[in-house]
């Protein structure tokens, strides 16, 4: 399920953005970018997150944002510079030219800009605010998605209609007319008759009972339609966890039974009715695992 949030946040001077991206996908991965100093609370927002959402490929991105008013500040981070001098020393001592200040200080983590609150209560009350916002990033994601299920749901059910109208033709075919069958039958059990030598009575037996099986496709029908009303009835109870999963399982019972009616058909308009009925049915597939 695709979808978009974009929240801005502030507390004192510190002001930020989450940034919410949603696109499809079988299970749930979440990927979040954080700012340095901020790892400890991803296990936290990591679960208000799965508690919220069951599919899609999220990516979730908190951005500080530099405070207009005041100038921008840095720091060293002197241990990260010393451990780079000294690997710098061991190459120089092999021949390799020493580096130059500013390529050491464009290694990433020499220099830092000071995001981190130094201030125990401060830094606490920070990362209160920005769970707080990432909640609200998160219900304006699923209100996005939900918007999107939503037209999602009109195609979905168009898809059943056509499988209905399908299975409804299937039905009127005229070869599978209980007349055409027992005309069907009538002339392979006298074709069966006329062998010379004549089949056994239980050979006779198992072609009928083979027949009766290969010709009758009311099972298969009956089930297809009980699986239109059962797709339908998810579409519509407004429960919106596992419908996708649920969906899943629906649509292999759909294939199931069109590859069954295929197989049996003994009639080229049947046989096209159940070509038509897997395109629709592998269109209906890809549609349903974008359903969380």
């Amino acid at each position: 399920m695709t979808g978009f949030a974009r929240v801005d946040g502030r507390a004192g001077n510190k002001a930020w953005i989450w940034e919410l991206k949603s696109v499809n996908g079988r299970g749930l991965e979440l990927r979040f970018r954080l700012p340095p100093g901020f790892d400890s609370i991803e296990a936290e927002l990591r679960s208000q997150a799965q508690a919220r959402l069951v599919r899609g490929n999220i990516n979730l991105n908190l951005q500080f944002i530099e405070n207009a008013e005041a100038s921008p500040a840095y720091r060293l981070n002197e241990a990260l510079l010393e451990q780079l001098l000294a690997m710098a020393s061991r190459l120089e001592s092999r021949g390799i030219g020493a580096p130059r200040l500013d390529g050491l200080l464009a290694v990433r983590g020499v220099v830092e800009p000071v995001g981190v609150v130094d201030d125990e209560a401060a830094r606490a009350a920070l990362e209160v605010a920005v769970k707080q916002s990432f909640g609200t990033a998160l219900k304006t994601l699923a209100e996005s998605r939900a918007a999107e299920g939503a037209k999602l749901a009109e195609v979905l059910t168009g898809q059943f209609n056509e499988i209905a109208a399908l299975t409804a033709r299937a039905a009127e075919v005229e070869a599978v007319r209980p007349e055409a069958l027992r005309r069907r039958l009538q002339q392979q059990l006298a074709d069966l008759l006329a062998q010379n030598p004549p089949v056994t009575e239980e050979r006779l037996a198992q072609e009928l009972a083979l027949q009766i099986t290969r010709l009758d496709i009311r099972e298969e029908l009956d089930r297809l339609r009980a699986h239109v009303e059962a797709a339908r009835s998810l579409i519509g109870s407004g429960d919106a966890k596992g419908v996708g999963r649920k969906l899943d399982f629906l649509m292999q019972e759909f294939n199931r039974e069109a590859n069954t009616l295929c197989s049996k058909s003994f009639d080229a308009g049947l046989t096209a009715i159940g070509l038509d009925l897997k395109l629709v049915i592998d269109r209906l597939r890809e549609q349903a695992q974008n359903v969380e």
